[in-house]
């Protein structure tokens, strides 16, 4: 045995581990000898959590294209097989219908995690950048995966989302066009779809080994936002965020099956199960609720969109102003390390920022409810509201709060700031 091979109490693994290292490989990165913060909180287990909901999501994914017919005449009916007939078909198609939600819970509960504590700044930007891409991977399988069952909101959801690639310039009706597989939502579209709602999820996954990569390479971020500056400052990941962890999944698998069990359609649609009608339109069209408020910014642009400032020398309809700006509100998101310019990481030390967050937050919960009405009446102007604050607060505030905001001090490490905590508590 090679004198750098780890040495086990047990034979069997010692016997693998020097033919393929992958015990010491765990252990470096989420065992006892990988170094984590000592002041990690709760917040920092909804990454693990996501990571759970995405193999919980690709197992029951397996399960339920085993038995699923992805055509026009029989996908619905196969839906209907798996939740009557198929033996358990009606607990995996519950999970999974209940895990998208809790998948986009757990990562939205992790984006603004990040936000607050400022996880995207100097050296993380790409760990940051790594997590948008994997949040757009997501938004596109479950857009895909609602189309499966074949309902009349999968249908029509369907024919609206995808028609608004013909903004593109030049592609855009052959983007369509091939997403169709023809000339109109159909039997090849849904082919497709289904094709790509398999394959997704491992581009997901590749994503999110990258994105731990990138993590380790750089350790996770902490509440007070100061760098692990010496052995004071770090814990064993194995056993203090393992235990810490598994507490965490156990309280988020309680809400997360009291769904599944008791209110399983809760997050659903009603029109979903009345089989798929090109000819008859439901009377609104809504997407699942973790599109909502981009679904609300598409629609907040009036109906026509005149450049006043004469840069442009067209008029952009409301439809590709619309697209513009709902794919602008998620990239956005990705130039965060250079829009917040502050030095400071955490909200903890940033007064104004943290009250901006929270303003932040309510407007995206406002932007959610307004997705979820028609585009119309005080609807409408709240929506257009909500949506100029969102743009505002990204490219406008936080660029000048990080000139002018007088930030807190902060701690000279991380094991001081909790050696503060304690002994403030202890008074």
């Amino acid at each position: 045995m090679s004198e750098n091979t780890r040495k086990f109490k047990n034979p069997v693994i010692n016997w693998i581990e020097y033919r393929l290292p992958i015990f010491s490989f765990i252990d470096d990165s989420v065992g006892s000898n990988y170094p984590s913060p000592r002041n990690l909180n709760y917040w920092w287990n909804f990454g693990s959590l996501a990571g759970v909901t995405l193999v919980v999501m690709i197992a029951t994914g397996i399960f339920l294209a085993m038995n699923y017919t992805p055509h026009v005449d029989m996908a619905f009916d196969s839906v209907e097989r798996i939740m009557r007939d198929v033996n358990y078909g009606w607990l995996m198609r519950y999970v999974h219908m209940n895990g998208g939600t809790m998948f986009f819970i757990a990562v939205y509960i992790h984006i603004f995690r990040g936000m607050y504590y400022g996880s995207y700044k100097e050296p993380r930007e790409l760990l940051w950048i790594i997590g948008i891409v994997i949040f757009l991977a997501m938004m596109a399988t479950a857009f895909v995966g609602y189309v499966l069952p074949w309902g009349q909101m999968s249908f029509w959801g369907a024919t609206v989302i995808t028609n608004l690639f013909s903004v593109i310039p030049f592609f855009g009706d052959s983007i369509v066009q091939w997403l169709w597989g023809g000339f109109s939502v159909d039997n090849p579209t849904l082919n497709r779809f289904f094709s790509f709602h398999f394959l997704l999820p491992f581009v997901i996954f590749a994503l999110v080994f990258l994105h731990l990569w990138a993590l380790h390479e750089h350790k996770s971020n902490n509440p007070t936002g100061v760098e692990i500056k010496g052995d004071a400052d770090v814990i064993p990941f194995h056993p203090y965020y393992t235990a810490k962890d598994a507490f965490g999944l156990g309280v988020f698998l309680i809400f997360f099956l009291g769904f599944t069990f008791f209110a399983p359609n809760f997050f659903g649609e009603p029109e979903n199960y009345i089989r798929a009608n090109p000819l008859v339109t439901p009377a609104e069209i809504v997407p699942e609720w973790y599109f909502l408020p981009y679904y609300a910014i598409l629609r907040a642009v009036p109906d026509n969109f005149i450049d006043a400032w004469g840069i442009l020398p067209v008029i952009i309809t409301a439809k590709e102003a619309g697209v513009i700006l709902m794919f602008a509100s998620i990239i956005a998101l990705a130039f965060l390390p250079w829009l917040d310019s502050s030095k400071v990481r955490s909200a903890k030390y940033r007064p104004i920022y943290k009250q901006l967050f929270w303003v932040f937050v309510a407007d995206t919960f406002v932007l959610g409810y307004i997705g979820a009405h028609p585009a119309e009446g005080h609807f409408l102007l709240i929506g257009r509201i909500a949506t100029a604050y969102y743009f505002f607060h990204l490219l406008i505030l936080l660029p000048l709060l990080g000139r002018f905001e007088k930030t807190r001090p902060l701690p000279e490490s991380i094991s001081a700031s909790v050696t503060n905590a304690s002994s403030e508590e202890g008074q």
